[in-house]
């Protein structure tokens, strides 16, 4: 298993969760989520949709830091087979437009 840690920044109480573009420099994946930032349930939406997004379980996606605030670091564990697959998948998820 591999583990992969980058900055995702989270744009809670959107009209719809989505997983694409960039925020600041150096980039952050953008994560916007339905939920509001109350009782934590945005960051389980976080949680949630970033585990949509690289298709893989919630339980291999872990917020390390930045637990309240909109900037947080994530790790995301995967089996060693799929790294390229991977980053392939943040590139492309980096470079997407909200549509």
């Amino acid at each position: 298993m591999s583990a992969h840690r980058f900055a995702v920044r989270v744009k809670p109480g959107a009209s719809k969760s989505f997983v694409g573009g960039s925020y600041g420099d150096p980039a952050a994946l953008v994560v916007s989520v339905n939920a509001q930032p109350v009782d934590g349930k945005a960051t389980d939406a976080v949680i949630a949709a970033i585990a949509h997004a690289f298709g893989v379980r919630n339980s291999q996606v872990e917020i390390v830091s930045g637990h309240t605030a909109r900037t947080k670091h994530v790790v995301v564990t995967i089996d060693d087979d799929k790294d390229v697959l991977f980053l392939e998948r943040l590139n492309e998820l980096l470079h997407k437009l909200n549509e």
